[in-house]
This record gives C-alpha cells, structure tokens and sequence, in this order.
C-alpha cells in the first residue's frame, strides 16, 4: 500500500491538530501541520509530499502561490482546498485525487 505524505497548512492550530488526527486514522496516511506559511515552499522542496492540504486562515494570495509552486515543482504533487466536512468528505477529496488507494 502507497504511503500518502500529507502537509495541512492553516491558521487555527486547533483545527490543524484534528486535521492531523483524522489523516492519520487511515492507515499508510502521515500528515505534518503548518502554520507558517513562509516555511511551506522549503519543506515541500526537501520532504516528499503527496498533498498539500489548504485548511482555514490562509490569505487568498499564498494559496494561488502555493498552487503554482507545486504544480511547477511536481505535477505529481496535489492541493486541496479543505474549509471543513467530516472525516467522509475528506476521505473523498483524497480518493478522488487517488483512486487507485480506494478501498
């Protein structure tokens, strides 16, 4: 089984840590949380990421930046934008991007 390398980066370290530990009650998924965006382009660059997870508090201009730098670093590196859901919708976003890790 694939290994999927999540970074969540977002604003509220309260919703950061629940994003982590709902990722990570699915198995082969391991996340790292951000809050500070200036960090983000480097540990992509050097860490392997499957997906960039936009959570809330981010500015409307670093989240069309951090989109471009990974399309350009990586087409295999993807960004969803998650504001919310339950652990189902989530789910979903990634087995969208993923279907081949579907279950």
């Amino acid at each position: 089984m694939k290994t999927l390398q999540f970074l969540v980066i977002g604003k509220n370290q309260e919703i950061l840590e629940t994003l982590k530990r709902i990722i990570e009650n699915n198995e082969g998924w391991k996340a790292q949380i951000q809050s500070n965006e200036s960090v983000c382009y480097d540990y992509i660059k050097d860490n392997q990421v499957d997906i960039v997870l936009l959570s809330s508090g981010l500015e409307d201009q670093f989240e069309k930046d951090i989109k471009v730098f990974c399309e350009e670093l990586d087409q295999e590196v993807k960004v969803i934008d998650h504001y919310g859901g339950g652990s189902g919708l989530l789910k979903n976003e990634v087995y969208s991007l993923f279907p081949d890790l579907q279950p």
